[in-house]
């Protein structure tokens, strides 16, 4: 019977241990499927094939909501464009873009509050006044989250463009010491970034077919770096634009903003690692030093409670 039950425990031990291997082995697969290059480039192709569906529920989108943002658009020009900045930023080039970001606001600012109201019908021990303050914050929460959105969105594509920034100025500088022209490098370096860093290609794709259709070559590089809004980007239009103005080499411009790039990288890397030491107090205050005291000093706290205990 001993021997029986022994083995029955490692039947048991084993099935789970193959159980949680298998469960690693299909969680790895499943991440690899959705991270594969190739796959990312079939259904980018495969999407590529029908657009006219996207560009359909597009249209219907902005018919449903146009209509609501008629009432909710603002009437500074200011607020407009700034607006409209950041959502070139993010990557919506749309023209109906604002319009549908306002309705979207007015929406949400209505069902919001309306969605409490009933809510708190569930609930009778409400008053009146928290009913209508819990109105009024719900009206809140559904004018902002918009922003919110929004400004994670521009956030995560800057993120996304700062990241594939490097290789393409590095395979830009090989491209134009190889002897290719600026609107033919540019258009190589778009197509070996497609699928490790489609935005960023995206871009450059863009300012290639704007060179083709006959835009000046520096208002192509200017719509470049207005569309993007990076720090890093905005410096290489810069120094592209000052070299076929003045007509110097590219390729040692490019070699040159290359090394400073690197650089500026170096030392964003080295603020970054000056930062943790400060970063860290927070939680060695709050999680580590409480934890310590109570090793450390806790045994000699509860001897003092039970030798005054004692004496009493």
């Amino acid at each position: 019977m001993g021997g029986f039950a022994i083995d029955n425990g490692f039947l048991i031990v084993a099935v789970c241990a193959g159980a949680v291997g298998l469960f690693f082995v299909g969680l790895t697969t499943i991440v690899g499927r959705i991270n594969d290059p190739a796959r990312r480039r079939f259904e980018a192709i495969a999407r590529g094939n029908a657009p006219g569906d996207g560009e359909a529920r597009g249209k219907l989108r902005a018919a449903l909501l146009l209509p609501f943002a008629r009432f909710l658009m603002p009437a500074s020009g200011s607020e407009r464009g700034t607006m409209t900045e950041k959502l070139r930023h993010a990557g919506l080039l749309s023209p109906s873009a604002l319009q549908i970001v306002y309705a979207v606001k007015g929406l949400l600012g209505i069902t919001l509050p309306l969605a409490w109201y009933g809510i708190s019908l569930f609930f009778p021990g409400l008053t009146s006044s928290r009913i209508v303050y819990g109105a009024l914050f719900a009206a809140f929460i559904g004018l902002i989250l918009p922003n919110l959105w929004l400004d994670r969105r521009v956030a995560i594509r800057h993120r996304r463009l700062r990241n594939g920034f490097p290789d393409a100025l590095d395979l830009l500088t090989v491209c134009v010491e190889s002897g290719l022209g600026l609107a033919a490098a540019i258009q190589r370096v778009a197509d070996e970034l497609e699928v490790s860093h489609p935005e960023l290609a995206a871009e450059l794709a863009q300012v290639n077919v704007q060179m083709r259709a006959g835009v000046e070559r520096e208002t192509a590089l200017r719509a470049l770096s207005d569309r993007t809004g990076l720090d890093d980007i905005r410096g290489l239009v810069g120094l592209l634009v000052q070299t076929l103005r003045f007509g110097t080499g590219i390729a040692d411009a490019l070699r040159i903003y290359s090394e400073e790039f690197r650089d500026k990288r170096m030392q964003r890397a080295e603020e970054a690692a000056a930062k943790i030491g400060t970063k860290l107090i927070f939680p060695l205050v709050f999680c580590l030093f409480p934890s310590f005291f109570v090793v450390a000093i806790g045994p000699a706290v509860i001897r003092l409670v039970a030798a005054f205990s004692a004496t009493k």
